[in-house]
């Protein structure tokens, strides 16, 4: 199987103290719908464990869902964890209840596009899924 054929893996985690994870199961039920293979941390995640899960599991994308406005320290953290591993080929992206301000921000330090309320898991699919094309043949 080449690089190409092979699955999306995506780590989809909860990171911090928020326990409302609904969005976060529909959002790792969507990926799998499309064929991505789906790793589901579940609740209560530090980004050491986040960071752990995704190295162990050798994964192309972690997307974290986080509602409790700890956005810009968790997203710094995984992301700042994830370079420490040797991981910068990995996406991260994510959604919840952040700020533009902040998702820009974000983006300025390489956090890939984040979805608030109103967006569809289809955006997220799509998003990932053209990513990962472009990573794999950046022509």
């Amino acid at each position: 199987m080449s690089e190409t054929d092979r699955r999306i893996r995506v780590l989809v985690a909860k990171p911090g103290l928020d326990g409302h994870d609904r969005g976060a199961k529909v959002v790792a039920a969507a990926f799998r719908d499309a064929g991505f293979e789906v790793i589901y941390t579940g609740l209560h995640q530090t980004p050491e464990m986040i960071v752990a899960a995704a190295v162990q599991e050798d994964v192309d994308v972690v997307a974290l869902s986080v509602l409790s406005g700890a956005h810009m320290t968790l997203f710094r953290r995984v992301r700042e964890l994830l370079h420490r591993e040797g991981m910068d080929h990995v996406l991260l992206t994510g959604g919840g209840i952040i700020p533009k301000a902040d998702g820009d921000a974000l983006a300025r330090e390489g956090v890939g596009r984040l979805f608030g309320p109103g967006s569809t898991t289809g955006e997220a699919v799509d998003y990932v899924q053209t990513w990962f094309a472009q990573r794999e043949d950046p022509y």
